[in-house]
């Protein structure tokens, strides 16, 4: 028997700011992420690793229009490098079909 809880968040305001943010960033490294593999892979080069990536994402942190990452959490970004490239693996091995970008709805 398998016992759950349902559990309600009330976040106040500046924490809901925050998890939206998050949220945000986490969608953004996601499509930048696909945007990459696909270059890579037009280019007829191998599949990006998950560390190359996350360089390039500490990288693009430093550069001034990029500065807004740096108001959420490393792990968001890291995370979604991780999401990207696995379901990226998993479309290449035949398990599931190619990602898509996430939108904001």
């Amino acid at each position: 028997m398998i016992l759950t809880k349902k559990i309600r968040l009330k976040p106040d305001e500046y924490q809901e700011k925050q998890l939206w943010k998050s949220a945000g960033t986490a969608r953004w490294v996601y499509n930048w992420t696909l945007d990459r593999q696909n270059e890579n892979y037009k280019q007829g080069n191998k599949f990006l690793s998950d560390n190359v990536l996350r360089k390039e994402i500490t990288q693009l942190r430093k550069q001034e229009d990029f500065k807004w990452l740096n108001d959420v959490s490393n792990n968001v970004a890291k995370q979604a490098v991780k999401d990207a490239c696995q379901a990226y693996k998993r479309f290449f091995k035949g398990v599931s079909k190619y990602p898509k970008f996430k939108s904001r709805k």
